[in-house]
């Protein structure tokens, strides 16, 4: 997918070829894109990462370039405190955490209210900023995260042709009648009254037609005389990648989709350290594994909770607490810090507690690794309904969830097909890395 600008050739030798990725300044987002820019680097050639300088030392650390480019006010680099953000971030930052504790309607009506202002950030001069880039890097293909739409639409003005990389659950590009934020499934264990939801997808209309105007709007700057656009979130790249396993996607959804490749997963390579490597050789019990992810590690009322429900069941258990803070004591041979290295933990464990987000999700199944799902928020829920669809673990309510239940939940994934089901999936995945399926379908 070569950008129509040229490239220059110095003297007679053999330019390498150029792989631009554009990701928000976030490590949940930046992690699964470097993962994918691994095989075009392996095979030689030049990945350059424009991101913000939160993330600047995974692109150090991938041995990428890196060109500055802000995409919006927040940033994680790992583990995200709502005091390391600008101010107006952290308050909503606080705000989102506690929608979180009166349930899925509330903190989705709240992500849908802030979504008028933090996914379209600053567009016609980041557009402009992103077409700068390319200027300068001369990429011979783009890749770009689906959620970074000022770059996208900077990319869709300059007429460069780009791949969409949808990070999060599918639902994420809403196809047919589908309303973005509102999510098209959600777990048993959620049963909000009718004329809540009913409110929430009045709600998420109105968000999408106020930023489809704000897209247009900007549009009109930069490009005037082009078409507009109907839905704004429905807007996507020349090839659309979905970092999920086509397994867990419905068919009938599927035939619907843009050109598209499923990646299944992008798993990094993340060696154990010393100290996780010891403590993984000093027994061979099964270990479970629990992680809320860079953001929602701040529930640390839920994460007291499932540790509570852990204490009886005899098993090994290695927690990334994240920001949490007030934790119980636990059993001196558990493994609590504050960030753990997921990918070299997973494929020993038995089970993965987590809130549901894509990365965790991916990477579980890649290791073969049934689930129990808390979801809070966004494209969480339809995730979790998928998992539980699946029959690779269970789904429960964070906010209503007792240790009893969770221990009773822990047990019955354990005990029944989901471990056998998990590794089946993750042998599929194993075979074909997203990766190498990414770069096959960029250059096919």
């Amino acid at each position: 997918m070569p950008v129509p600008r040229g490239r220059p050739v110095a003297g007679d030798t053999v330019a390498r070829m150029t792989l631009l990725v554009i990701s928000p300044d976030y490590a949940s987002h930046l992690l699964p894109l470097a993962t994918i820019a691994t095989a075009w680097q392996d095979a030689g050639e030049r990945v350059v990462v424009a991101t913000g300088p939160a993330t600047a030392g995974i692109v150090a650390g991938f041995g990428f370039d890196r060109a500055e480019l802000v995409l919006g006010r927040g940033s994680n680099p790992g583990v995200i405190r709502a005091e390391q953000q600008p101010p107006g971030e952290d308050a909503a930052l606080r705000g989102f955490f506690a929608a979180t504790r009166h349930g899925m309607v509330a903190t989705l009506r709240y992500q849908a209210e802030a979504r008028r202002t933090d996914l379209l950030w600053d567009p016609v001069e980041r557009a402009r900023a992103v077409l700068d880039i390319v200027d300068q890097v001369r990429p011979d293909q783009v890749v770009v995260d689906h959620l970074a739409f000022s770059a996208r639409l900077g990319l869709a003005v300059g007429g460069v042709p780009y791949a969409d990389v949808v990070l999060g659950h599918p639902s994420a590009l809403p196809v047919g009648d589908e309303v973005y934020g509102y999510p098209p499934a959600w777990p048993a264990a959620f049963t909000p009254p009718a004329s809540d939801l009913a409110d929430l997808h009045r709600l998420c209309r109105d968000v999408r037609d106020a930023f489809t105007a704000e897209w247009n709007a900007a549009l009109r700057v930069l490009a005037p005389g082009a078409t507009p656009s109907v839905d704004a979130f429905a807007e996507h790249g020349d090839l659309l990648m979905l970092n999920y396993p086509a397994a867990l996607h419905d068919p009938a959804r599927t035939a619907l989709l843009p050109p598209h490749a499923f990646l299944g997963s992008a798993v990094r390579a993340e060696p154990a350290d010393d100290e996780v490597r010891s403590w993984l050789e000093a027994d061979d019990r099964p270990v479970v594994y629990v992680s809320f992810g860079s953001f929602l590690s701040a529930r640390g009322d839920v994460l007291a909770t499932v540790l509570e429900a852990l204490r009886p069941l005899g098993l090994r258990v290695a927690v990334a607490t994240g920001s949490a803070t007030g934790l119980p004591d636990v059993p001196p041979d558990w493994l609590l810090r504050p960030y753990l290295p997921q990918v070299a933990l997973l494929p020993r464990a038995a089970v993965l507690v987590t809130h549901g987000g894509n990365n965790s999700v991916t990477e579980a199944l890649t290791a073969g690794v049934p689930m129990v799902v808390l979801p809070f928020s966004t494209d969480q829920f339809a995730g979790a309904a998928a998992i539980e669809a699946a029959g690779l673990g269970a789904a429960l309510d964070p906010n209503t969830v007792t240790a009893d239940d969770l221990g009773a939940a822990l047990r019955a994934v354990l005990d029944g097909p989901a471990p056998q089901r998990a590794r089946e999936i993750g042998a599929g995945l194993g075979r074909e890395p997203g990766r190498d399926v990414a770069r096959a379908a960029l250059l096919g």
